[in-house]
C-alpha cells in the first residue's frame, strides 16, 4: 500500500501546499482521501485526471471537499468526449446535495450523480476496491469520519478533522502509519471538539501504539516544527510532517 500526500495544508492552501488530499494505491487501485482547495491541480502530478477509482470524503468542510466541484466539471465535460461509469464517492449524509449547492447547479447543468456514484458513510466496515475499510465518527462541529484502510496485512489510519476522542484511538490501534491532523498549537488554541494540537496527536498515537505518526492539516499560520516537537515529547515512535508530493510505502507490521 502506497500513500502520497497531494495536499496537507489546513483551512486554506499555503504557498507550498494545497489543502487536505491523500492518494492511496494498492493492486493498481487508486483511492483519494479528501479533495480540498487546490487539490485537483496537484493530483494531476501523481495520477491521470480520469484514473481515480474511488474517493472518500471525511467531512464536508471546504478544505476537504470543495475541489470536487471542479472535478465534476472535468469529468462531465471530458476533453475526449467520453463518459466513464460514475465514480464511487463515499461521504457523510448529504454529500451530493452539499456539492451540488456549492457548484451552483442550474437547470442546464447535470446532476452530480451523472458522474459520481454517492455512498453514505456510517461507522462500520466495508470494502473499497482491494481495501478493507473501517470508519468511525470523530468529534468535529459537523459529521466527520476517521478512516482505517487495511491491505495485505498493512494498515493506514487517517484522522480527518477531530478533537480528542476515544473512537480515534480505537480505530488507530496498532496501525502502521497514522496520518493525523494537528491544526492547533499546544498552549495556544483550546477549542474543544474541533482540532488536535501536536501534543494531543502524539498522545493518541502513544495510546494507540501506532508504528509511525505523520502530522498533517497544519494551517499556514502555525509553526509545524513546534507541533512536531510537541508530538515527539509524548510519542515514542517516529514523528514526521506531511509534505506535498511525499510518498510512503506502508509495509506489513
Amino acid at each position: 500500500m502506497k500513500l502520497t500526500v497531494v495536499g496537507c495544508s489546513g483551512s486554506f492552501p499555503s504557498a507550498e501546499s494545497a489543502c487536505s488530499s491523500y492518494l492511496v494505491e494498492a493492486d493498481g487501485f487508486r483511492l483519494l482521501l479528501d479533495m480540498g482547495n487546490g487539490a485537483l491541480g496537484e493530483l494531476q502530478r501523481h495520477c491521470g485526471l480520469y484514473d481515480l477509482d474511488a474517493i472518500f470524503l471525511s467531512h464536508l468542510h471546504a478544505d476537504h471537499c470543495i475541489d470536487m466541484c471542479a472535478y465534476f466539471v472535468a469529468r462531465y465535460y471530458r476533453h475526449d468526449g467520453g463518459r466513464a461509469a460514475p465514480l464511487p464517492v463515499f461521504g457523510p449524509e448529504g454529500t451530493e446535495q452539499r456539492l451540488t449547492t456549492a457548484y451552483g447547479d442550474t437547470p442546464s447543468a447535470s446532476s452530480m450523480s451523472e458522474v459520481f456514484d454517492f455512498h453514505t458513510v456510517k461507522p462500520g466496515t466495508f470494502e473499497i476496491g482491494p481495501f478493507t475499510v473501517h470508519t468511525e465518527r470523530v468529534r468535529h462541529p459537523i459529521e466527520a469520519y476517521a478512516i482505517r484502510l487495511e491491505h495485505g496485512g498493512s494498515s493506514l489510519t487517517y484522522s480527518g478533522d477531530t478533537g480528542v476522542c476515544d473512537s480515534l484511538v480505537e480505530l488507530a490501534l496498532g496501525t502502521d502509519l497514522f496520518l493525523c491532523e494537528a491544526a492547533f498549537t499546544h498552549g495556544k488554541e483550546t477549542i474543544p471538539d474541533l482540532h488536535l494540537n501536536g501534543r494531543e496527536a502524539g498522545e493518541i498515537a502513544q495510546r494507540a501504539g501506532v508504528r509511525r505518526l505523520v502530522l498533517t492539516h497544519i494551517p499556514p499560520w502555525t509553526d509545524p516544527e513546534v507541533n512536531a516537537a510537541d508530538a515527539r515529547a509524548v510519542f515514542d515512535g517516529p514523528v514526521e510532517l506531511a509534505a506535498p508530493g511525499v510518498s510512503y510505502e506502508i509495509q506489513v507490521s
